[in-house]
Formats: structure tokens, sequence, C-alpha cells
């Protein structure tokens, strides 16, 4: 399992690469290929139906 100090070095590490301006950016994008991704989904299994 993964523990808080790895989640916090894994987030600094991402604040470094990326910056802080990015990252919103970035989290919005990936929120947005998952509303897509389940909307997919969704379609799929009515359709199966």
């Amino acid at each position: 399992m993964i523990g808080t100090q790895e989640i916090l070095l894994i987030s600094m590490a991402v604040l470094l690469l990326f910056g802080g301006k990015k990252i919103p950016e970035l989290m919005r994008g990936l929120g947005e290929g998952v509303r897509e991704f389940k909307k997919a989904s969704n379609k799929i299994d009515k359709n199966d139906k």
C-alpha cells in the first residue's frame, strides 16, 4: 500500500515538474477524460440491454 510519505513525495515531484499553474489544467483535462469515458461506457451498457 502507498503510505502518506509516498503520496507527499509524489505530490512534491509533480509540483516541481509541472509547476503550480499547470496542475489545475492537467486535473481539468483528466476530469474531462474520465467524464467522457463514463459517458461512453454507460452508452455501451444501454446498447447491450
